[in-house]
């Protein structure tokens, strides 16, 4: 009777292990304590990476010359803008797999979604490369919007205040970043998350018009 039992019972799903590697920022989700600090820490470091390697070998990699009168491409800056959306692309995705998996709404150990909000924190904050503001100081706004947004490379003030603005926010949770949370599926997971990095970056902001 067992047997029949045993055999005739639905099979348990696979565990998503792809989705975990990615939902847990390979692994940082299960460090203690504060997994979503260690999260943070990761979008901080995805974001200077690229700061370091544009340092490093951008300038030979600049399309368009400002002399020349076409402007100035900058892949670094798109490439960071792709990347921005593809963590929170796949965040929303593999967020959503495992908390459907683990049967809880929002498991501690995912932190993808802090991952993508402190990198959107530093994004939108107005830091881009090395050698954006002085190169396209003399355009106008209308030829280069980066003028308008103020780029410049982050200093470890800066990296370090947006860190702390992320964590205090995502921990807060002004409106409406508690609401996005009932959003379904990885869309709630990730979505207090973004709300929280326009505060950020808006504090950014702020510190940067005050001098400070």
């Amino acid at each position: 009777m067992t047997a029949e039992t045993d055999s005739g019972a639905a099979p348990s799903p696979r565990k998503p292990r792809f989705s975990y590697l990615i939902a847990t920022a390979f692994g940082l989700g299960c460090l203690k304590p504060g997994p979503g600090t260690w999260g943070s820490l990761a979008g901080v470091l995805v974001s200077t990476v690229l700061f370091w390697f544009e340092r490093h070998f951008g300038e030979g990699l600049m399309v368009f010359g400002v002399q020349g009168g076409s402007g100035q491409f900058d892949p670094f800056v798109a490439f960071q803008i792709v990347l921005t959306v593809a963590i929170g692309g796949a965040g929303v995705w593999t967020a959503g797999r495992v908390a459907k998996f683990a049967g809880r709404h929002d498991p501690q150990f995912v932190v993808i979604d802090e991952v993508s909000g402190q990198q959107l924190t530093l994004l939108l904050g107005g830091f881009g490369p090395t050698h954006t503001a002085p190169l396209v100081r003399g355009l106008s706004w209308v030829n280069h919007p980066l003028v308008f947004f103020g780029l410049a490379a982050p200093n470890w003030k800066y990296l370090l205040l947006g860190f702390i603005l992320f964590r205090v926010f995502d921990i807060w949770k002004p409106f409406p970043a508690r609401q996005a949370e009932s959003l379904p599926g990885g869309w709630g997971i990730m979505a207090d998350d973004w709300v929280a990095a326009l505060y950020a970056a808006a504090g950014l902001w702020i510190a940067r018009w005050l001098g400070l």
